[in-house]
């Protein structure tokens, strides 16, 4: 159920918060004062698109943010998401700045799609919109599939399955289709690239020596200039190098040692130094004899190098892919060198997973036809309740000519609303008013198939009036005693069934517009009823009618509202 509601800086409201009760809330206003607003707050709490046009002029942000209370069965669907509840609650909101967007969950961050999924357990949304999708082939199917409940669900899964896997044989299979001399040239090429990579005899690693011997060699002479003047430099041969000077130092320090002995440890130091030096210039010269820079070296290292990275450009970027690239060709050979018996395989396991789809279609196909004729009849019903005499309502199946992951049904409402007309197919007959009606008798039948705890009705009385009116608010109150109803209406027949009603007004103070939402008493309900049925001249003619109307429809919801029609004003 959802428990509160606050908005902030959102289009024209400042700051708003509504505590939504049990059964039927009523939310009514002026045309103008903000009850799309509303309804665009829920939307944004939940995940939804939203402009960020809709930050109130002056604000650096728009907050919405919903608090709701769940069943058990919605708990552990919304456990399966990781989403648990905090003190009983779940708390949705959403922060919009600029070009940025905050969506948490009981405080945890989260994105707009874990949101919206969430939300789909704990409110449903009749918009002004969805009216035209009830015409829709396919919104008609899983309204059926949403009658028939778990069986249908775990069924559709199935088929879901079988079709994954037939489509990716079938594609398989229909793209495994070479003649003889477009086997023998796969064959032939990929034979030649598997012999190219072999022939090539890689080792892993190996271009990265290769590269660094290269480096080497295509710096040769510098490499041998700086050995042969770091060799100078350190050496005893040429008179000036550094090995030359510390020897003539040690000798002088070895002089006087004799006369003070403070001059051991440098003389050790010293000695030390020339060690190491020595060390360093013998192993310098080493080296040197060791390096050689012939150019047949450089030759071989550049072609080998040349030939891994052509390598790398048509078969991988790395030795190693190179290898598995090879090791990929060759199991395609094996698998052309009996590519018929392959082929046969593989159609064998085409046909099998065909069968096994069409036999899990046709179980879908069943649960949904036996559903549908009791879904008919109960929507028939309610349709009677609905203001809708002698009126003819069937769902029709057709077997689809190709498999979809939905199964091979076609689904189609028929309906007739007038006595000898033979039911026609519903997009082509039914008006705004009625496709009104027929959607919240579709709602009125499913409220019992789910565990949803709101269902929100945004202009549902749209195309309706009088006695039609009457019976669509009989029905709504019908739902709300099973669940939570949220209701924007401009009719007051609709409104006097309210067990909660709120006005949505807008207000202008200090020259800024503001839209507010407040909760009527017993009092002012009678005269937002009164200006609903009267306009803008409220007479206490007018206001007297709205205090009978509120008092018939008390007593309508206490009698039971299936057999009452007496508010038809």
């Amino acid at each position: 159920m959802l428990v509160s509601l606050m908005v902030k800086n959102l289009a024209l409201i400042e700051s708003a918060e509504v505590t939504f009760g049990k059964g039927l809330n009523i939310l009514s206003g002026e045309t103008g004062a903000g009850k799309s607003i509303l309804m665009g707050s829920v939307n944004m709490a939940l995940g939804g698109k939203v402009s960020r046009d809709v930050i109130r002029t002056g604000a650096d942000y728009a907050y919405a943010e919903l608090t709701f209370t769940a069943e058990p069965g919605v708990q552990k669907a919304l456990a399966d998401l990781d989403i648990y509840p905090e003190d009983g609650v779940y708390v949705f909101s959403r922060k919009l700045m600029g070009t940025r967007s905050i969506c948490r969950i009981n405080g945890e961050s989260c994105s707009a799609a874990v949101m919206k999924q969430a939300g789909e357990y704990l409110l449903d949304i009749h918009g002004q919109n969805e009216n035209q999708t009830l015409m829709k082939a396919q919104r008609q199917l899983e309204l059926v599939d949403a009658y028939a409940g778990d069986a249908a669900a775990a069924a559709l899964a199935k088929v879901q399955k079988c079709y994954v896997e037939y489509q990716s044989l079938r594609k398989e299979w229909e793209e495994e289709t070479m003649d003889a001399a477009q086997l023998a040239r796969e064959v032939s090429f990929a034979q030649f690239e598997v012999q190219e990579i072999q022939d090539a005899a890689l080792r892993p690693g190996e271009d990265e020596e290769l590269e660094e011997q290269y480096r080497k060699l295509t710096h040769a002479k510098s490499i041998a200039e700086a050995l042969e003047t770091a060799y100078a430099q350190t050496g005893y041969d040429s008179g000036s190098g550094a090995g030359e000077a510390v020897g003539r130092a040690v000798r002088a320090l070895s002089g006087v040692i004799a006369y003070d002995k403070g001059l051991e440890g440098l003389h050790e130091q010293l000695m030390t130094i020339d060690s190491l030096l020595n060390d360093f210039n013998r192993e310098l010269q080493d080296y040197a004899d060791a390096v050689t820079f012939g150019q047949e070296d450089f030759y071989t290292v550049e072609e080998r190098l040349n030939l891994i990275n052509h390598l790398k450009d048509k078969y991988g970027s790395t030795i190693e892919k190179i290898q598995a690239y090879c090791q990929e060709k060759e199991s395609y050979l094996e698998k052309l060198a009996s590519y018929e018996t392959y082929r046969q395989e593989l159609k064998a396991k085409t046909d099998a997973a065909e069968k096994k789809l069409a036999e899990a279609s046709k179980k879908l196909s069943g649960i949904r036809q036996k559903a549908a004729a009791q879904f008919a009849t109960e929507v028939r019903h309610a349709l009677e309740d609905l203001n809708f005499p002698a009126l003819c309502f069937e769902i029709r199946f057709e077997t689809l000519d190709h498999y979809t992951a939905g199964g091979t049904d076609g689904v189609t409402f028929y309906i007739s609303t007038n006595p000898g007309q033979p039911a026609r197919p519903l997009k082509e007959v039914a008006s705004g008013g009625e496709l009104s009606r027929i959607m919240l008798a579709v709602k009125a039948v499913l409220a019992d198939r789910d565990a949803i705890g709101t269902q929100i009705f945004d202009e549902i009385d749209a195309g309706i009036s009088g006695r039609t009116a009457q019976k669509v608010s009989e029905k709504l109150s019908v739902i709300a005693g099973r669940r939570q109803v949220i209701c924007i209406t401009h009719l007051p027949q609709i409104a006097a069934m309210a067990d909660a009603h709120f006005l949505i007004e807008k207000q202008v103070e200090a020259g800024s517009t503001h839209t507010v939402i407040r909760g009527l008493d017993h009092e002012e309900e009678t005269v937002e009823l009164a200006r609903m049925l009267g306009g803008v001249r409220i007479t206490d003619a007018v206001l007297q009618n709205a205090r009978e109307m509120k008092e018939l429809a008390d007593r309508t919801k206490n009698n039971g509202c299936e057999n009452q029609t007496e508010l038809s004003y």
